[in-house]
């Protein structure tokens, strides 16, 4: 049987339920593999599809998003896409399957605040969709316009857009940034706790110089603690040892005397002359023999023992001395009170000693790599600009020419690259360069919306209108680098209308060729140009159904498209121009 034929190229979100979210009680939103707009009044809830999506990539679950009275909120969405697709196979790693060439995702988010994620069936940690996200799609939207107007974010997106041309060095000159970091920090350390390491070193070498005073062996306080407690009874340790001598060997001052020798030697003579009538009787004697014997050896080691017992009360004292040289160091230095723990003390301690006697050798060492790391950071920071600078121009160029199909013919974009300077900088080419973790440079972006006009910082130079065409085609340009098959623009088209607002919705249906395009928008020259048209809209109870997100098709879309132009679907005017826009849109396309 032959593989089935995928039915996209790329991966395409073709639906998402909603349920308990917001304003949506339970609807379905079908999506189109190329440009889809979501239309409605304000407040229907259009805002949700955002949400959604969003809940579907991974972002922060926030409990106030489930709907008043419901336990939970649920996002699910199918995504259609090759096996091979790079989300594919990271999903497949994660332990989810494929249903029928598409990829089930779904997100819950209790009222309580807790969150699951499942992809292809199986539960999965919230971070993977974060993971998959990467691979699908790219949200824009009026905060990221927002964040776009800060410098930090405009250099980030400079460095997006110019891939591994920027990538590479910057993550060289990232990994010396943080060697240079990590030398100054521990330099400065050195130098400014030298006092408290004069005074360690200083302790350590005393303690040293104790410990070889009185030179410890290992097992040397156990050794002499068993000795002291010989020493020390060392007149009842030898009486006990004569009388037990006397008893199994006898007395030589009283040869009358009866000791267990005798007494069994007695026994081994009565059973040796009758052992030939009995084996078991000569057993026994044989036994009693050895028992003879043992008595006897047991009789000269102790004889031994009494004679080599020392009680000399000079070795006595001398050990007790020795154990309270010993347990003074065990006090000091002995965690756990005996001569091993000393020494291993010892050794730490002169490992130690070593290392804070090298501190001078250390600094030089650590001045002379600090230096090197700022000659080098400095080098990187410069291929860092250079890249930068190189990337900017063609990034200025692509998105001048994008405002040139958005009703900006005469505007131009350029992006100013420049190294930050701080006072307190390392000197380069004699000027002292503020390094960053991502370098030493400042990037903003320019706009001159008309020829004669000084390029000013886009939050300054630019209106409203004007504003949200540089957003989008920035977007767009970003949209043309990016290899991710959904974008989702959330009314970036604020602020634009009449013929501008006709260009962006043809630029859109542009980039629609080549990426699935889902627009939230209110204006009806955008939404002409989706090839599916949704409305969001609520019931009488506030709430958005399963019947509230409809597919417009025919007379449905030219009411929409009259309500959204004139206020009401019944204009004679906004219906013709409604039918005009249409008209307009199918032959552009």
């Amino acid at each position: 049987m032959a593989p089935m034929k995928p039915r996209y190229r790329r991966p395409v979100l073709e639906e998402m339920r909603i349920r308990s979210l917001g304003v949506i009680d339970d609807a379905v939103v079908e999506l189109s593999p190329g440009f889809t707009a979501v239309t409605g009044e304000t407040g229907a809830g259009k805002t949700m599809v955002v949400t959604s999506l969003g809940l579907l990539l991974g972002g922060r679950a926030d409990p106030a998003l489930v709907r008043i009275g419901a336990k939970a909120a649920v996002v699910e969405g199918r995504i259609v896409m090759r096996p091979d697709a790079p989300a594919a196979v990271r999903a497949e790693e994660a332990g989810a399957e494929l249903d029928d060439g598409a990829l089930l995702i779904s997100r819950t988010v209790s009222a309580e605040g807790r969150s699951r994620a499942h992809v292809g069936g199986r539960s999965v940690p919230v971070g993977l969709l974060g993971e998959l996200a990467d691979d699908l799609v790219a949200v824009h939207g009026q905060t990221d316009q927002q964040g776009l107007l800060r410098p930090a974010r405009q250099r980030q997106a400079l460095d997006r857009y110019a891939g591994d041309a920027v990538a590479v060095p910057l993550e060289k000159y990232g990994s010396a940034y943080r060697r240079l970091r990590a030398v100054a920090v521990e330099l400065e350390e050195i130098t400014t706790r030298a006092r408290e390491r004069a005074q360690e070193a200083d302790l350590l070498r005393f303690g040293l110089d104790e410990i070889a005073a009185v030179e410890p062996v290992a097992g040397e306080d156990t050794e002499l603690a068993a000795e002291a407690e010989r020493l020390g009874h060392a007149e009842s340790l030898a009486s006990a040892a004569q009388l037990a001598h006397a008893a199994l060997a006898g007395n030589p001052e009283d040869p009358e005397a009866i000791d267990a020798n005798m007494l069994v030697a007695g026994a081994h003579r009565a059973l040796e002359s009758v052992r030939s009538h009995d084996p078991a009787l000569g057993a026994l004697a044989e036994r009693i023999g050895e028992l003879g014997i043992l008595l006897s050896d047991v009789a000269g080691e102790l004889a031994g023992y009494a004679d080599d017992l020392d009680a000399d009360p000079l070795r006595l004292a001398a050990v007790e001395e020795r154990r309270s040289a010993l347990t003074q160091l065990t006090r000091k230095y002995g965690s756990e009170g005996t001569v091993d723990a000393v020494l291993e003390w010892a050794e730490q301690g002169a490992a130690r000693l070593l290392e804070l006697d090298g501190d001078d050798e250390r600094i030089t060492e650590l001045t002379a790599e600090r230096d090197g790391l700022r000659d080098e950071l400095s080098l990187l920071a410069q291929a860092l600009t250079d890249a930068r600078v190189e990337a900017a121009t063609r990034f200025a160029s692509a998105v001048t020419a994008e405002l040139a199909s958005l009703a900006m013919p005469h505007a131009r974009v350029t992006i100013d690259v420049r190294q930050a300077e701080d006072p307190d900088g390392v000197d380069v080419d004699g000027r002292p360069v503020a390094y960053g973790p991502s370098g030493a440079d400042e990037v903003e972006l320019l706009l001159a919306p008309h020829p004669g006009a000084q390029p000013r910082p886009i939050a300054k130079g630019a209106s409203g209108g004007e504003l949200s065409r540089v957003m989008l085609a920035v977007e767009v340009v970003f949209a043309g680098s990016d290899p991710v098959p959904t974008y989702l623009f959330d009314e970036v088209d604020a602020g634009v209308g009449g013929k501008a607002a006709v260009e962006v919705g043809r630029r859109l249906a542009k980039l629609a060729k080549s990426a699935q395009v889902v627009v939230v928008t209110h204006l009806p020259q955008v939404a002409a140009f989706a090839d599916r048209q949704l409305l969001v809209e609520k019931t009488n109870d506030g709430s958005v159904t399963r019947s509230g997100v409809t597919v417009l098709e025919g007379e449905a879309r030219i009411r929409e498209l009259s309500r959204m132009l004139a206020g009401h679907e019944d204009s004679v005017s906004a219906r013709a121009h409604a039918e005009e826009l249409l008209a307009a849109a199918r032959a552009d396309g």
